[in-house]
């Protein structure tokens, strides 16, 4: 019983070892998304998502891998290549928006004033944030051991963040998280998806509004 022990001890040892960067990516990405919905820091959106999403990932990397933030998605990367994959996601993204703008559930639950203000003040920064810990800290902290596979990896937490939101758009987040993952994959940055994210939740809320 005690030579099992020390061999499952072993193996446990082994395994973390193995697996480290993972592990804490992984581990630490997951703790932080529950966390900002189960401990928010104060009453502003904003503060809370930024220190759960974009600074404590920054510090983990920093003081816990001991490795470059810029690594983490957040260099300009390809621009040329993620360039190219943005336009067309703007253009093909268009009359998609509008047809979905026509969802009743969509309308009901978009419909409310829109204030361009808070629009760039309050949702850029949280989606800042929210792209950085999935396709930055996520997908390129397992980019290196899972490579292609890290796209569908970060693609779970997205759409499961998106639960509570009308059903059209939590099952179009399946599809659309695998492309924000694509892009910001084979862009070597976490920018395309930012910029792409940013469009398609204005464009949306405009269609529902005006």
């Amino acid at each position: 019983m005690i030579n099992l022990f020390k061999q499952e001890l072993g193996e446990i040892y082994y395994f973390f070892k193995n697996n480290y960067k993972e592990a804490v990516i992984l581990c630490m990405s997951t703790l932080f998304l529950v966390l900002a919905i189960c401990r928010p820091i104060g009453s502003s959106l904003v503060v809370n998502y930024t220190v759960y999403y974009l600074i404590l990932p920054v510090f983990t990397i920093l003081f816990i891998l001991r490795e470059n933030p810029l690594d983490f998605g957040l260099r300009i990367g390809d621009y040329k290549l993620w360039g190219f994959y943005v336009a067309i996601t703007v253009l093909i993204a268009i009359p998609v928006l509008y047809i979905g703008s026509l969802f009743s559930s969509v309308d009901q639950y978009y419909t409310k004033p829109f204030d361009y203000y808070s629009f760039f003040t309050e949702m850029v920064p949280l989606l800042f944030v929210w792209e950085y810990i999935l396709r930055g800290f996520l997908l390129f902290g397992l980019k290196e051991r899972f490579k292609e596979a890290s796209i569908l990896i970060q693609m779970v937490p997205f759409v499961l963040l998106h639960i509570g939101k009308p059903e059209i758009e939590i099952l179009m987040c399946i599809p659309m998280g695998l492309w924000f993952g694509y892009i910001a994959y084979r862009g070597k940055s976490f920018w395309p998806a930012f910029i792409t994210h940013t469009f398609i939740n204005f464009t949306l809320k405009y269609f529902v509004n005006f």
